[in-house]
């Protein structure tokens, strides 16, 4: 009976899991192998080199974070603000997306191909953005600042050390978002 070899997607989970935490450069075929308690020889049964790797696992993280992302919004319904907060949701506060969508962001300002794979990813994310608040927004400029505007908070929201006064982080992401959302209560809705 032959040796059993490490299936394909664990490698490419392993190499997430390394560039999540250490960015492109702890992507090393020895250190993954001997994290999956392996020899290197059959990594080569799957990938030409280490850059074969890399190419698998951005191909991963765009598949997770954009096509799975968007058939789970389609998928579980909702109104438009609803699907723009579950697709934030999902993206943005995950153990898994999260620390990737960090770390390809990293690695795409010194990598002009992933920072090619990222514009593309980011495209996406925004057209889902435009389509769900142009339900409820009109004007083309202001649907492009409010798409924006919420893709910001998502993402800078995690590289900024700002305390808010009394609120919490939490509170202000909620009241960006309400505003973003066009959530805020109006003077004829108030009692």
């Amino acid at each position: 009976m032959g040796a059993v070899r490490t299936p394909r997607d664990r490698w490419i989970e392993e190499g997430l899991r390394a560039l999540a935490v250490g960015g492109p450069d702890a992507v090393r075929v020895e250190a993954l192998a001997k994290q999956l308690g392996v020899t290197k020889g059959g990594f080569y049964g799957y990938f030409a080199d280490r850059d074969a790797l890399l190419e698998a696992m951005l191909d991963t993280w765009e598949r997770e974070s954009t096509d799975e992302v968007i058939d789970r919004v389609e998928r579980e319904g909702g109104d438009p603000k609803t699907k723009i907060q579950r697709a934030g949701m999902l993206t943005f506060s995950s153990d898994r997306l999260l620390p990737l969508d960090l770390a390809v962001r990293d690695w795409a300002r010194r990598d002009e191909a992933v920072a090619e794979r990222l514009r593309r990813v980011d495209n996406r994310r925004m057209a889902l953005l435009r389509e769900m608040i142009g339900t409820f927004c009109s004007e083309e400029i202001e649907v492009e600042a409010r798409s924006l505007l919420a893709f910001c908070v998502a993402i800078g929201a995690h590289f900024i050390a700002a305390d808010h006064g009394p609120r919490t982080r939490a509170e202000v992401r909620a009241a960006a978002a309400d505003l973003v959302l066009d959530r805020r209560p109006r003077e004829d809705d108030r009692p």
